[in-house]
């Protein structure tokens, strides 16, 4: 028998078994670069609560932070030009998300920075793109990519480290949550993590959050997770790492749940 008429076809699967495995390398061999000392120096001064971080989960952050610059693309708009330091700024902010997770921006390509507040025009949730203002925003995040985000809002969230205001922490729990195809407050849950459990704690958690923000009450997630609940999702998970201790102690079962999710426990960091 002559192999000859499939030469072709073997010839078009071995390309593509070549291209897998070398994409696979060249991840391993991205999560596994260290960043270089003046990254560190410009990443403690920019992102300080990378500093808290134990050892070695600051090691898996450096890898992901590498990968996440080689996958991603920034782009300026209004005349920003964008630096290596704003981009390492706004990829360590996002990476902690995930610094101990399997889950990653796998179809994440773009980043669009504006040097402040943007005007999009859009005011409605269609499900596939949350906005974290109507009008005037700081940030946005598209089911898929691309993520929009304020300049000025990512530099003084990433500064500021216990104010509980974080804009690229906020777009990329949106990020998260839209892996399943839609972005309602569910994101892919970890494995052996219950729906029920997460369902109840998210749930009494934002309707407390809620009764909270109508009677004037203080509020230890932002006033705005009480627009829907993927925006509470948003801003627990700022909370979660901005005011970690505090929600470990108020709200103790959506502290547990999103510890769980994330494979973190930022209320026992230094």
């Amino acid at each position: 028998m002559s192999y000859w008429p499939l030469l072709p076809l073997i010839l078009l699967v071995a390309g593509i078994l070549y291209r897998r495995k070398s994409r696979q390398w060249k991840r391993e061999k991205l999560l596994a670069t260290p960043l270089t000392p003046e990254q560190r120096e410009a990443l403690a001064r920019l992102v300080p609560i990378v500093r808290r971080l134990p050892s070695l989960l600051r090691q898996t952050l450096e890898g992901k932070i590498n990968l996440f610059l080689d996958q991603v693309t920034f782009h300026g708009y209004h005349g920003l030009e964008v630096d290596d330091e704003m981009r390492l700024s706004i990829a360590a902010q996002a990476c902690l998300l995930v610094a101990n997770s399997p889950v990653w921006f796998d179809t994440l390509r773009t980043v669009l920075i504006y040097p402040s507040a943007f005007y999009t025009g859009h005011n409605t949730h269609d499900g596939l793109v949350v906005h974290e203002r109507d009008s005037n925003n700081a940030g946005e995040s598209w089911a898929r990519g691309p993520v929009v985000l304020s300049w000025d809002h990512a530099l003084q969230g990433g500064l500021n480290e216990e104010d509980g205001h974080n804009v690229v922490i906020h777009e990329f729990a949106h990020q998260l949550d839209s892996l399943t195809g839609h972005i309602n407050g569910i994101p892919v849950l970890r494995k052996g993590q219950e729906y029920e459990g997460w369902e109840k704690a998210m749930l009494d958690a934002y309707h407390s959050h809620v009764g909270r923000v109508e009677s004037g009450q203080r509020t230890l997630i932002d006033p705005y997770g009480a627009s829907n609940h993927q925006e509470f999702f948003a801003e627990a998970t700022v909370a979660f790492f901005e005011k970690s201790r505090a929600m470990r102690r108020e709200e103790p079962a959506l502290y547990e749940q999103l510890s769980e999710l994330l494979a973190l426990d930022p209320a026992r960091w230094p």
